[in-house]
């Protein structure tokens, strides 16, 4: 469901939440935001995707506000914590943000740091979380051999899996056969190896990775992102980007409508934010967050208002990836 642009346009609110801290180089988090019958929608590829990229993220927010989600078979989902590539002095007050969960995620290989940065990070947060699931993502920034000598020295925290260690199906799969022969016991994640692929099934055809992640909004939608799930046969996992509550939502719903859900999910990232477009904020209690909707604010929509300039990027580029043929991933 496509609606006109004008549409769109006269429905659209851009906001400009500060982060807490630095996340993926970014200290404040941009989001287009969208009204529609069905409820709110966003609209939030990072400013670097290119227009082609976009496409399946306005897809998703079009789901969301047009058409609404499929009925949840779950009325809560289990998240983990995230740590970006901090200190580890900083390690301690980030955690503390996300209250009581069961699994962190650990930002490594961040351009400038080192290996042994990563393993201080890791360990720090094991001996705080001692019983945690902890699992690693590199965003492809480790070649082939970085990767296998610092997961092998990262084994002995006891990794639930490692995600996207380096670029590429065939990069996951020589670092999947490597860690095996070594009999290194960590698991394989496919991340962008999925949502950046014109096939997101390609990963689980070629054995390249033991689970996927799944984003609903760079994957065109949660009915879109159940299928490539069902299609793969593989463990998945949920994550979200840094988003609002609004996209926070999209993927609480993914995660309620999948049939198994075996590993807590990456969607409690809010509390990396210093704002939120609602007031009353999609955050963990207890480790996981309810399946319910969210009460955007028109006071908060002020507050965090985008610049004029930076607004006017967000609508131009909303009018460009309307206008480009809504692409559909093979599978």
């Amino acid at each position: 469901m496509s609606p006109d642009l004008s549409v769109l346009l006269a429905n659209a609110r851009v906001v400009s939440i500060p982060m807490r801290v630095k996340f993926r180089g970014i200290l404040h988090r941009e989001a287009l935001l969208l009204s529609g019958p069905a409820g709110w929608g966003e609209f939030a590829p990072f400013p670097e995707y290119s227009d082609a990229e976009a496409v399946p993220w306005l897809a998703s927010a079009l789901e969301a506000a047009w058409e609404g989600y499929p009925d949840p078979v779950r009325s809560s989902v289990p998240v983990n914590g995230t740590v970006p590539a901090v200190p580890v002095n900083e390690v301690e007050p980030v955690l503390a943000r996300f209250g009581n969960v069961s699994a962190v995620k650990v930002k490594v290989a961040e351009a400038g740091q080192s290996p042994q940065e990563d393993l201080a990070r890791v360990a720090e947060v094991r001996r705080l979380l001692p019983d945690a699931g902890i699992r690693v993502d590199a965003n492809e920034g480790w070649d082939v051999s970085t990767a296998v000598d610092t997961l092998t020295a990262l084994a002995g925290a006891g990794l639930e899996y490692a995600e996207q260690p380096v670029a590429g199906i065939a990069g996951l799969r020589a670092v999947r056969t490597e860690l095996r022969r070594r009999g290194v016991p960590v698991l394989i994640a496919a991340d962008e190896s999925v949502r950046k692929e014109s096939d997101p099934l390609k990963v689980a055809r070629e054995d390249a990775a033991d689970l996927i992640i799944v984003k609903a909004a760079p994957l065109g939608g949660v009915r879109r992102a159940l299928e490539i799930v069902a299609q793969a046969g593989l463990p998945a996992v949920v994550s979200s980007a840094i988003d609002t509550s609004v996209g926070i939502r999209t993927g609480v719903a993914l995660a309620a409508a999948l049939p198994e859900l075996p590993y807590a999910c990456g969607l409690g990232t809010l509390s990396l934010m210093a704002g939120d477009v609602t007031g009353d904020s999609l955050v963990p209690d207890g480790g996981a967050l309810a399946v319910r909707d969210v009460p955007v604010s028109g006071e908060l929509l002020e507050r965090f208002a985008a610049s004029p300039e930076r607004s006017r990027w967000w609508l131009d580029r909303l009018e460009r990836v309307h206008g480009l043929p809504a692409a559909r991933p093979q599978g």
